[in-house]
């Protein structure tokens, strides 16, 4: 069954989290125990109605405070997808949070309360949307039963986040405008009967249609070998295989390619799952290769089409957010995690820190501090393989690990 990752962005008090545990309620995904858990809290706190953010606040602390701190993974099911739903939080002193919750998304939903309608946070989500090159965003209008689900000021705040979209480099997203409420059910699930004015589908059904050309850029395939397969047995004793996971795109048996770093050429030869053989490995399928010519391969490298090489380089720029307390400074040395190799990295220049509400970038900056985005430079021990993370959001990104503990202080979108 396909899944559809999703990330979810909102200011304090828009209702991410009722939304959510409202889509898993009306899919009918709650289990009994934590439904009775939601209406015995409920009934202590004095609400008249179920309050479906206690299906996500998984911390003590976001469930006293009721806001959302940490990203939590949501996982449903309909007869058609899975989903996997990322509860981002909005502060903006968790931006690193909505970064990583979002980096791996095909698909976002941006929450606006229609009471306020489009505020400085709504720039910095939509932004990072934008950063993160994700192709299909709902912006869902919520709270409309508090505003007498009024199609004027819907209209208002679709026209004033026009003016946001304006402001994007990323053309190559659709924006679908979803008037809803989350605790009434409105336009979630099911249709609202009290906006007939609304003539589209509603959340769920959005999701639904969502085809892989709508939520991923056409990409190349992109091949890194994770484990070269050697079996010890006398039916097998000449079998060389290469495992791993295809990315951006399709290869297929009788295609040409080329072995990075060595650029040494060959043809695959047959495509293994178990048993089984396939004549086409799909995106995001992980299989075994294996090649016509006796080649040396290793754990690390990577199999591309002939005519089709990503950049090769011992440097780079990027799009950084920093994640650490403490601050990333010219000059500091870090590991790039670029897919799965590792690789020695020295910081080059901050060439500018980037403002996440468009409000444009800051120069001459001496540091990055925690939740800050900046164009980073970096000079690499030895080179990597990659592509621009607008071109290929998986060859095109990477972790930054401290070498003095071994956090991850960084995350990267190279340029």
């Amino acid at each position: 069954m396909e899944v559809l990752k999703i990330a979810t962005a909102g200011s304090v008090d828009d209702g991410k989290s009722t939304l959510i545990g409202r889509l898993l309620y009306d899919t009918k995904s709650l289990t009994t125990d934590k439904l009775e858990a939601i209406e015995k809290t409920s009934k202590q706190r004095g609400y008249d109605y179920l309050d479906f953010s206690l299906a996500t606040d998984g911390l003590v602390a976001e469930r006293e405070q009721g806001i959302t701190i940490d990203v939590a993974h949501i996982y449903f099911s309909t007869k058609k997808k899975s989903y996997i739903i990322a509860d981002t939080p909005g502060h903006v002193e968790y931006t690193r949070n909505m970064v990583t919750g979002a980096s791996t998304s095909q698909a976002s939903i941006i929450l606006i309360d229609a009471r306020k309608g489009v505020i400085d946070q709504t720039n910095r989500h939509f932004f990072i949307n934008n950063l993160l090159r994700i192709k299909d965003v709902v912006v869902a209008i919520n709270k409309m039963d508090l505003v007498d689900y009024s199609e004027e000021i819907y209209e208002k705040i679709k026209s004033d986040f026009g003016a946001l979209m304006a402001k994007r480099d990323y053309q190559d997203q659709k924006i679908t405008f979803i008037p809803v409420s989350a605790l009434k059910g409105d336009n979630v699930v099911h249709q609202s009967k009290e906006m007939s004015w609304y003539n589209g589908q509603t959340l769920l059904e959005h999701l639904e249609q969502l085809q892989k050309a709508d939520i991923y850029n056409v990409g190349t395939p992109r091949f890194p070998v994770q484990y070269v397969i050697r079996p010890k047995t006398e039916d097998f004793h000449d079998f060389r295989g290469y495992a791993g996971k295809v990315y951006g795109g399709e290869l297929s048996v009788g295609d040409e390619v080329v072995v990075l770093p060595s650029q040494t050429k060959s043809k695959i030869k047959a495509i293994y799952f178990y048993k089984d053989q396939y004549q086409t490995a799909s995106r995001r399928s992980s299989v075994t290769i294996t090649l016509e010519d006796d080649i040396n391969v290793s754990r690390g490298d990577m199999i591309v089409k002939s005519g089709d090489l990503p950049t090769v380089e011992k440097e780079f720029t990027a799009n950084v957010c920093w994640m650490d307390s403490e601050k990333l400074m010219p000059g500091g040395k870090y590991v790039v995690q670029h897919g799965i190799n590792k690789v020695l990295a020295k910081v080059a220049s901050i060439h500018h820190k980037i403002k996440p509400d468009y409000s444009g970038t800051e120069d001459h900056v001496s540091g990055l501090g925690m939740n800050d985005i900046a164009s980073v430079s970096f000079k690499l021990n030895k080179p990597i393989f990659y592509d621009p993370f607008k071109n290929h959001r998986t060859n095109g990104s990477f972790i930054l690990i401290d070498t003095r503990n071994n956090n991850t202080v960084g995350a990267g979108f190279i340029q």
